[in-house]
């Protein structure tokens, strides 16, 4: 058995590979000796709690946000429900590269800290690897031995629950920071003379859309509808809905700078909230550096507000697409927005994963670990069963209903 566990193996669990590697036991059994590591493991047991509320307080935020605004639900329902997936290629604002490479590095990340934690107090790693799916990396496993952890006080499989998600919200965090220190860098570039004089700008195009369809892209500038001259938001509002029903001609400069024109057959009625060419706009050529200062002041402010990826607001977000080539870094020159995307998918991605597997929901670290604090103090095995799995459905159903809420008629 010892032999088998030294050496490198395959198993196939279609359509996942597992690579069982001795390399992360080793790598787990030195780290646990350090004294930081000792350090960590007696102190982060008591911050699962912390994690647990804030999820929950997002949660609800969401949902009472869903209730109350008919145009967030507009908004989100355009997105449509793959967005809740941190799946690069499934989840439209989610970009592949950035993406996948974000979402291994939160997987390994929380993985280790469950291992690292574990091995301090001597609980046995049965294994761990690499996920391989359809011959990519997406991420990292490990298995720790079940009964021994079982066997461990509370106090230490809280422990070693925790280190997973709080391992990813200290990622988060230092992604966040290393993030403003590269906006900080930036500066704002003279104004394109090139630039088109009036209509508004499009932010993002969500899939599926009237937009989508006739080409439209993040960074066109509409300028007409039906003939008329687009120079406000409110222009572009009311001459679509006067022309509902009917089939007009859309006319935008693209990010190359060719003017397109294509005829748009709108829809007879829109539900209250819901976009009509399924864009997202804001006023012509943002000025960079008010977005620049807006989003450098959100860090102080509201850190939570800047949750809301890039993709989904190209003309808020300096290291956009549509917002980078106003800029240049004193450090990095023209190069900051590969390294700021990066940063912020990191921040992005192992937030949502800290947060989410704090949650008290069955087989996730904080249902484990709620579900061991509900078995240590109830009066039977039954009772503690039974509360346990009411949790867990209460909090699943509280989950299910913030994401299904846009898709309600109101």
């Amino acid at each position: 058995m010892e032999q088998q566990k030294n050496r490198v193996r395959a198993e196939v669990k279609l359509p996942l590979i597992l690579i069982h590697t001795p390399f992360g036991l080793e790598f787990f059994d030195r780290v646990a000796k350090w004294r930081a590591a000792k350090v960590y493991a007696d102190y982060n047991t008591y911050l699962m709690p912390t994690i647990t509320a804030l999820a929950i307080f997002l949660i609800i935020g969401s949902l009472m946000i869903m209730i109350g605004n008919a145009n967030a639900r507009g908004a989100v329902a355009n997105v449509g429900p793959q967005a809740n997936l941190l799946i690069p290629g499934l989840n439209p604002y989610l970009p592949i590269t950035y993406g996948w490479v974000a979402l291994i590095i939160t997987i390994i990340i929380h993985e280790a800290g469950h291992g690292i934690v574990a091995r301090v107090y001597n609980i046995r790693v049965d294994s761990t690897g690499i996920v391989l799916l359809l011959g990519l990396p997406i991420g990292a496993f490990v298995n720790i031995e079940r009964d021994e952890l079982n066997r461990a006080t509370l106090k230490q499989k809280s422990a070693v629950l925790t280190a997973g998600p709080l391992n990813n919200m200290i990622l988060a965090g230092a992604s966040l920071l290393a993030l403003f220190l590269v906006i900080s860098t930036l500066n704002p570039l003279p104004p394109d003379p090139n630039a088109p004089q009036f209509g508004v700008m499009v932010m993002s195009v969500n899939p599926g859309t009237l937009a989508e369809s006739v080409g439209m892209e993040p960074g066109s500038v509409i300028q007409y509808v039906a003939g008329q001259e687009v120079r406000s938001l409110e222009d572009l509002g009311n001459y679509l809905r006067a022309s509902s029903g009917s089939t007009v001609d859309v006319t935008w400069i693209n990010k190359a700078g060719d003017t397109v024109t294509r005829p748009v057959t709108l829809p007879p009625d829109v539900e209250k909230g819901k976009a009509i060419l399924g864009v997202t706009v804001t006023l012509l050529s943002p000025d960079p550096q008010a977005v620049l200062d807006r989003y450098k002041g959100a860090f102080g402010s509201n850190p939570l507000a800047l949750l809301l990826p890039p993709t989904m607001q190209q003309g808020a977000v300096p290291y956009s697409d549509l917002m980078a080539p106003k800029y240049e870094s004193s450090v990095l020159g023209s190069a900051f927005a590969p390294l700021a995307n990066l940063l912020f998918w990191l921040w992005f991605i192992n937030f949502n994963v800290g947060i989410f597997n704090a949650l008290p929901i069955g087989p996730l670290d904080g249902g484990q670990l709620y579900g061991a604090l509900i078995e240590k103090h109830a009066k039977s095995k039954v009772l503690a069963k039974n509360a346990n799995m009411l949790l867990t459905l209460v909090m699943a159903a509280i989950v299910a209903v913030a994401i299904l809420v846009p898709y309600v008629p109101f």
